[in-house]
C-alpha cells in the first residue's frame, strides 16, 4: 500500500501474540484499529497499549468460528470506522494428539477457528475491501502449511488449508486493489502452545517440551509483526518467519517424500 496512515485495520485474535504485536505496528504507521478477540479482558489491554498510537480504536468481541457473529461484524467496524483497509486473520488455536487418540469434536472446534475463521473473515469483509481504494488481506498459516508434524495433525490441516485459500484468493483477486498475503511464522512466543489442547498422555509431556523449547528457542511476536506489516506495504503474497520456516520450505520442495520420512523416523525414535 502507498501508505498505512489513514487506514482503518481490523485485526482478528487482536488480545496477545502476533495479533497484538501487529495491532501496534500498525497503529504506529497511523492506522485505525478495529480489534477482534474472543477474550475481551486481552482485548482491552491492547487497546490501552494503543491508544496513544492509534487515530481510533473500536473494540469487537467475536469468536471467528462463530458464522452469524462474523457476517455481522463487517458492518460494526463500518459503523465506528466509516470504511476497511486492512484485514489480519490471525485468530489461531492448536491441539496436540495424533489422529487415533484426537476426539472429532477437537478438530471441529481447531478448524473452525483456524480455517473457517480465515474463510469468514475473508468473505464478509470482501466486498468492503473491494469498495476501497487499496485494500489487504493477511491470512496467517505457519511452517507447519509446509510440511507435516505428528501430533499437529489437525492444526497441519488448518494451516495447509489457509495456504490454498489464500493462494486461490490471490489468483481471483489479481488485477484489482485488494492483495492477499498468507504468511508461513516459525515458533513464535504466543500463547498458542500454553493453551493448546492435548489429546493423549504422551502429548502432554510433549506440550511441556515444546513450551521449554518456545521459551528458549522461539522469536518475539514484534518479529513477525514487522514482517507482516511490510508486507502488507509492499503486496507481497507469502512471508517465511523465522529460518525454520525457510528450511521447512525448501526441504518439501527439494525432497517432498524424504522428509517426510525423517520426520516420522524421528517421531517414532522419540515415543519410543
Amino acid at each position: 500500500m502507498r501508505t498505512l496512515k489513514g487506514r482503518v485495520a481490523v485485526i482478528t485474535g487482536a488480545g496477545s501474540g502476533i495479533g497484538r504485536a501487529t495491532a501496534l505496528l500498525l497503529a504506529e504507521r497511523g492506522c485505525a484499529l478495529a480489534l477482534v478477540d474472543r477474550n475481551e479482558p486481552a482485548l482491552d489491554e491492547t487497546r490501552e497499549l494503543a491508544r496513544a498510537l492509534a487515530p481510533g480504536i473500536s473494540l469487537h468481541a467475536a469468536d471467528v468460528a462463530d458464522r452469524a457473529r462474523m457476517a455481522a461484524l463487517p458492518s460494526e467496524v463500518i459503523a465506528a470506522h466509516g470504511a476497511v483497509h486492512v484485514l489480519v486473520n490471525n485468530a489461531g488455536v492448536s491441539v496436540l494428539g495424533t489422529l487415533a487418540d484426537q476426539s472429532l469434536d477437537d478438530f471441529a472446534w481447531l478448524m473452525g477457528i483456524n480455517f473457517w475463521g480465515v474463510v469468514y473473515g475473508c468473505k464478509f469483509f470482501l466486498p468492503h475491501l473491494l469498495a476501497a481504494e487499496e485494500a489487504a488481506i493477511v491470512n496467517i498459516s505457519s511452517m507447519f502449511g509446509f510440511v507435516g508434524i505428528p501430533t499437529q495433525i489437525s492444526y497441519n490441516s488448518s494451516k495447509y488449508a489457509v495456504r490454498g485459500f489464500s493462494e486461490a484468493l490471490s489468483s481471483e483477486l489479481s488485477g484489482t486493489r485488494v492483495a492477499v498475503t498468507c504468511v508461513h511464522p516459525g515458533g513464535i512466543r504466543t500463547n498458542i502452545v500454553r493453551a493448546s489442547r492435548a489429546s493423549g498422555p504422551g502429548d502432554v509431556e510433549d506440550q511441556k517440551n515444546t513450551i521449554e523449547m518456545f521459551d528458549r528457542f522461539a522469536h518475539w511476536p514484534e518479529k513477525a509483526a514487522r514482517k507482516i506489516v511490510r508486507a502488507i506495504e509492499r503486496r507481497r503474497a507469502r512471508v517465511r518467519i523465522g529460518p525454520e520456516s525457510y528450511l521447512t520450505d525448501w526441504a518439501k520442495r527439494l525432497l517432498p517424500v524424504t522428509t517426510q520420512r525423517l520426520i516420522g523416523y524421528g517421531w517414532r525414535r522419540r515415543r519410543s
